[in-house]
């Protein structure tokens, strides 16, 4: 951030909760348009959604729906299940605002949650060692740019566990995973265009509302089901945007 800011760039794009915080505690004067960030104003970024009030604006990642979707389809392939772990990076501020939205749509349904924490390739080998032993019947794996960046490893160590697994990442699903179901990111980053033509035409961040996702992709993986013995419901099916087969 510092390098870019001795740049004097006009406007910082910087994506995911961590940066982003990076990029706001390195300026308060230079535009700033985030994108992929789980809850903005919990983490601080902005003062609210329709006011972000600073130098600070872009797309939130979260829906109040997204969690409760992503346990309802696991209940769809699993209808008896009662124990769902989830998987995430405790040094993502994200972390709190997912979780949060999981407990609650879970509560709904009378569904227990368990988090794992991991920061590193061994934890997270560790964190699906210890799901296994809590006898975890799914698993949902939070929005991370850490755990993204070793999703060959978590997809393997699901298959190895024969954990079922939802992801936030279609890139999950691609690399073998099981099912992905979260906001369309290539809409998302397309959206932060708009939000640097508006501020390089004079519109200020601060009067910027921040936007929340409108357009949702699900990818399933029918071979990782077949694996995994599990038979991938009509009615998922039919809302797959793509389905591997």
């Amino acid at each position: 951030m510092a390098d870019l800011l001795q740049r004097k760039v006009d406007v910082l794009v910087v994506a995911a909760t961590p940066a982003s915080l990076a990029a706001k505690a390195a300026t308060s004067s230079t535009p700033i348009v985030v994108v992929a960030v789980a809850d903005p104003v919990r983490v601080g970024l902005v003062a609210s959604l329709a006011r972000p009030g600073g130098n600070v604006t872009g797309l939130s990642l979260l829906t109040p729906e997204l969690s409760g979707r992503r346990l309802q389809m696991i209940s769809e392939m699993l209808p008896q299940f009662t124990r769902v772990g989830v998987l995430a990076n405790p040094d993502n501020l994200s972390y709190a605002a997912f979780l949060d939205e999981t407990m609650g749509a879970a509560q709904t349904i009378g569904v227990q949650i368990q988090p794992f924490q991991a920061r590193s390739t061994d934890q997270i080998a560790q964190a699906f060692q210890a799901a296994a032993k809590n006898d975890m019947q799914a698993l949902i794996v939070f929005d991370d740019p850490v755990i993204w960046s070793h999703r060959k490893q978590v997809v393997a160590l699901a298959a190895k566990m024969r954990l079922p697994v939802m992801y936030g990442y279609s890139e999950f699903v691609s690399d073998g995973g099981l099912i992905s179901y979260g906001p369309h990111r290539p809409d998302m980053y397309r959206r932060t265009a708009v939000y640097v033509d508006e501020i390089l035409k004079g519109a200020k961040p601060a009067d910027l509302a921040v936007e929340r996702p409108t357009k949702f992709e699900l990818h399933v993986n029918v071979l990782a089901a077949k694996a995994l013995a599990l038979t991938i419901p009509q009615s998922i099916l039919v809302q797959a945007d793509r389905v591997i087969e």
